[in-house]
């Protein structure tokens, strides 16, 4: 009857609390990117989707100011590029630029190379500085915007005086035109501004802010009466949507390449990740006190390591130093027994004469043993281990 022996595995499986020492990181990050990314679709959950669109039925978008013009006859048509824009400009349309700060510098002089004497009506949705020095000039756009607020006409606009308060604010304007209405003031400067053309019956209408357009503000005051008299004093209503897809933005400005793509703060962000990086590489790579030793995933025996580092000499051809390694571990365990310190075990003048006491031996041939030349072929390799294994018997003999 035999007995099967059980060995104890050598693989040192981690435990599960190993496991989780080692994952907590890991799952603290994805609990927190998890956090941020619902924290991030609620904030944006109110975006304003379709704002200032007429097709839009959106709080932000304007489709109920678009219904209220139709059923007085207006009818309204939607465009996305300047050629569109430019060729619906006439006496008997209002055109109106939803955000005149997206189209770039020509798209804007031409913009108004088209309006200007072409009698009819352009409005201006929240121009700011970017824009309005070309699409209105002898205009200025206040830096200081303010927020939106009810305001009184203060002018004699007859459609501001129709109308009565309304919902503006937002940029405020100041001009040069002596002409020019200057409605809505909110500390003293406009934020309605009509300006008429120089020859013709056309004009240039400015508003500060697009609330009285929008859909959930449009009953309140007198913004759908501000806004229906705005846009409904012709029979025609072009709703130009500047779009960034726009081809005629890169055939006047050039071909962009992709560095003019990126915002501008892009550069300042690439340097900050780049030290974040150096940082958190300089924090891991410096140790605070004495290594700590970890358990190796699997137990090798000595006599394997032993074998593998013969056959990487032998791979190597590396007799010296098999040679070399072979006479030194023999002369280190020879030392003790002889009566030598170990930090005197490799020199000859020291360990040889004891030896020869306690052999009683002839000492050249010591010397040759244990600090001769490398062996010249794998043959005589093999004959040095046998005769420094004889030695160390016989130094060890009682």
């Amino acid at each position: 009857m035999t007995t099967e022996v059980t060995l104890p595995p050598t693989s040192a499986s981690p435990t599960a609390r190993q496991v989780w020492t080692r994952a907590r990181g890991i799952a603290l990050a994805l609990v927190l990117l998890a956090a941020a990314a619902v924290a991030i679709a609620v904030i944006r959950s109110d975006a304003r989707h379709g704002e200032l669109d007429p097709r839009s039925a959106d709080p932000y978008g304007s489709r109920a100011v678009a219904e209220l013009l139709a059923d007085r006859g207006v009818d309204t048509r939607v465009v996305t590029t300047l050629d569109e824009a430019t060729a619906a400009t006439g006496p008997d349309t209002t055109l109106l630029v939803a955000v005149p700060d997206l189209l770039t510098g020509p798209q804007q002089s031409r913009l108004h190379s088209a309006t200007t004497g072409s009698g009819g009506r352009t409005v201006l949705v929240a121009a700011g500085s970017a824009s309005v020095e070309r699409l209105a000039p002898g205009v200025t756009a206040d830096p200081a915007t303010s927020f939106g607020s009810t305001l009184s006409p203060g002018c004699d606009l007859p459609a501001a005086r129709r109308a009565g308060t309304a919902d503006l604010g937002g940029i405020r304007y100041t001009t040069i035109h002596l002409t020019a209405d200057e409605c809505y003031p909110s500390e003293r400067l406009a934020t309605l501004l009509r300006i008429p053309a120089p020859s013709g019956d056309g004009d240039t209408v400015l508003l500060g802010a697009p609330d009285i357009l929008l859909n959930d503000r449009l009953d309140e005051h007198g913004n759908a009466s501000l806004a229906l008299q705005l846009l409904g004093s012709r029979p025609h209503l072009v709703w130009y949507l500047p779009s960034l897809a726009d081809a005629s933005a890169a055939s006047e400005e050039g071909e962009r390449g992709f560095f003019d793509l990126l915002p501008s703060g892009w550069l300042w962000g690439t340097l900050q990740l780049f030290i974040a990086a150096a940082l958190a590489a300089l924090w891991r790579a410096r140790r605070l006190g004495p290594l700590v030793p970890e358990k190796l995933p699997v137990a090798i025996r000595a006599s394997e390591t032993v074998e593998g580092r013969a056959r990487l000499y032998r791979k190597a051809n590396a007799r010296d130093r098999a040679a070399t390694a072979l006479r030194s571990t023999t002369r280190t365990r020879l030392a003790p027994l002889v009566g030598i310190p170990v930090s005197q075990a490799h020199a000859p003048e020291a360990l040889l004469p004891a030896l020869s006491a306690h052999l009683r031996g002839d000492g050249q041939s010591l010397h040759t043993l244990l600090f001769g030349p490398p062996p010249g072929d794998d043959a005589a390799l093999i004959q040095l281990a046998d005769h420094l294994d004889a030695l160390e018997r016989e130094v060890r003999r009682p």
